[in-house]
């Protein structure tokens, strides 16, 4: 590209022509220095020091055709047809596309487009837009980087008196924004001065809720709506459902009445995916399960007592501390309860007694925390006591999978969103543990210091990137992991699926044997009990003469055997003596 610029100036203004000659050099003046005024000065050493004092900037120049694209609408109800034209009679349509079809012009543009289009199929085969290049080479990339976690953003309670976060819940869209429940669940620690409210934070501001909820009592649980991510519903202390619409503001849109609720803490409420998407259900350590309806909260729609009797008895409920629903199985849920037990139940079951399932003895003490695994529905995941162990549903007798017991307390856990073999777990002692059952069992892949004080809840988004951590002092910790373990693995999914299997298998195996086992304990023991039972039946059924009688026709009866047995000795000596005298 060759760019010329032209001046226009008259001659006249060039002014007197220069003539330069070439001559030696010659000497003008000759200053001596003045040693007085060198005694003025102070000698310094040189120093170079290089200085850009300008930016460092590029130009390129390229010239190519400009594009000016424009966005335009149309408003049509079926295709560019014709005023005249009527879209829903076929025959009209039929008659017009066979007129337009003889025209000269349109056969011109079909000729024009068919070398358009040939070129874009051209292209399609010789190039694939869609091929991964460095697929293999990314997948090593994220496989050597170490495990990692930092913390990006720390919410504490406003209030003066500090109250334990018992619930975390992500905005469903983005988890841009988070919910936090507060309450104090220790026995009579709660002060009258202690603020109920709850708040919703903004992840990027951490000076002040950017909303604020208040009930009447302390939140035990809150949860967003999947449906509408407008609309809340929380798990008072005294037992009371609360229902929030953010765009109302900051007093709940409607309360559930007293004589219906729950008669202790609500741990637990949980949406249900139904059409409307109104309707939850929530538990309590009443020993009771209620279905409700938003809408309409002066009653439950529906109720179960967690009676493992299948009686309905609510005196002999267990407590339900926890609570577990998967979508894609709309009729079954699972039950955590204060004693150690999982209950499994199906809500579309006909009677009371049909409705509990079965039971798994899980924990030594309550069930804090209950999910299954996003990838494989049917293995679910419980923390209690020390310790956090992996269940499958067809397998009743022992989980197949579990951790060691910790040196503290596990308060909560959960699946990762987006890794089938990772799980989360939070302790009293202020840790994170972060685990890959695929990488190593016997310790967590990263173990994280979040706080000094216990930590006493964990949620996840759906992305799976960032956890959040309630601790014991209301402060609200989010925490970025690496994307080693927030992003799937090459053949995670088949691997877990067949760990899971195998361990399953195991677990079956070791159960049928203890089965066998004890049947043969108890054929035995039962027969021993039985000959133990026949033998004092008879000596009760005898009287002691004929006891006497007995006895003497036994010691006569093994006397004469034994005379039997010495005279065929006396009669085969006899024999061989005289075989040998005759030789």
């Amino acid at each position: 590209m060759e760019i010329i610029y032209e001046y226009s100036k008259p001659r006249s203004d060039f002014g007197r022509q220069c003539l330069f000659s070439d001559r030696p050099a010659e000497l003008i003046a000759d200053v001596s220095p003045d040693s007085e005024l060198a005694l003025q000065f102070m000698p310094k050493s040189s120093r170079v020091h290089a200085l850009q004092c300008s930016w460092d900037m590029s130009e390129h120049q390229v010239n190519t055709e400009r594009f000016e694209s424009e966005s335009r609408g149309i408003n049509h109800g079926e295709g560019g047809w014709p005023k005249d034209i009527n879209p829903q009679e076929m025959e009209q349509t039929i008659r017009f596309r066979k007129k337009v079809e003889k025209e000269e012009s349109y056969l011109n543009s079909i000729v024009q487009l068919g070398d358009v289009i040939g070129r874009c199929v051209g292209q399609n085969t010789a190039v694939d837009i869609y091929q991964k290049y460095f697929e293999e080479q990314d997948q090593g990339d994220e496989i050597q980087e170490p495990p990692s976690a930092k913390t990006i953003n720390v919410f504490r309670e406003p209030n003066q008196f500090k109250r334990t976060v018992s619930f975390l819940s992500w905005h469903p869209d983005g988890g841009r924004k988070l919910a936090a429940a507060y309450s104090c669940l220790e026995f009579q620690k709660a002060s009258t001065d202690m603020s109920p409210d709850a708040y919703i934070w903004d992840i990027e501001n951490s000076s002040k809720p950017e909303l604020t909820l208040k009930p009447i009592s302390p939140l035990v649980c809150l949860e967003y709506n999947p449906k509408d991510s407008h609309t809340l519903i929380g798990g008072s202390y005294n037992g009371h459902i609360v229902f929030w619409d953010t765009r109302k503001g900051s007093q709940p849109t409607d309360i559930s009445s007293l004589e219906q609720s729950h008669r202790d803490p609500v741990y637990k409420a949980i949406w249900l995916q139904s059409k409307t998407g109104t309707e939850a259900f929530s538990a309590s350590t009443d020993g009771q399960i209620l279905w409700w309806d938003v809408r309409r909260l002066s009653e439950p729609t529906e109720k179960l007592i967690l009676d493992p009797s299948r009686e309905g008895n609510i005196d002999r409920a267990l407590g339900a501390i926890s609570l577990e629903f998967e979508a894609t199985m709309p009729t079954k849920f699972l039950v955590g309860t204060e004693q150690g037990i999982v209950v499994s139940c199906n809500r579309k079951a006909k009677t009371q007694a049909e409705k509990i399932v079965c039971t798994y003895n899980s924990h030594h003490g309550p069930v804090y925390a209950l999910q299954r695994n996003p990838f494989f529905p049917k293995n679910f995941l419980t923390v209690g006591d020390w310790r956090a162990c992996i269940w499958a549903e067809d397998i009743k007798e022992s989980s197949i999978m579990w951790t060691k017991y910790q040196m503290s307390f596990l308060t909560d856990a959960c699946w990762s969103p987006v890794r089938p073999s990772v799980f989360f777990t939070v302790k009293m002692d202020g840790m994170l543990d972060i685990w890959d059952v695929l990488f190593k069992q016997n310790e967590p892949t990263l173990s994280v210091k979040v706080c000094d004080e216990a930590l006493y809840s964990l949620r996840l988004p759906e992305s799976g990137r960032l956890v959040a951590c309630g601790s014991q002092q209301g402060t609200v910790t989010i925490l970025e992991i690496c994307s080693g373990l927030s992003s799937l693995q090459k053949n995670e999914k088949s691997l877990m699926a067949e760990m899971l299997e195998r361990d399953a298998k195991r677990e079956k195996i070791l159960e049928a044997r203890q089965k066998e086992l004890r049947l043969k304990e108890r054929s035995r023991s039962g027969q021993s009990r039985q000959d133990e039972v026949d033998r004092d039946v008879a000596e009760q059924e005898e009287t002691p003469e004929q006891l006497i009688a007995k006895a003497e026709q036994d010691f006569f009866s093994i006397v004469e055997a034994e005379k039997k047995k010495r005279r065929e000795r006396e009669e085969e000596k006899r024999k061989k003596a005289d075989e040998d005298g005759c030789s």
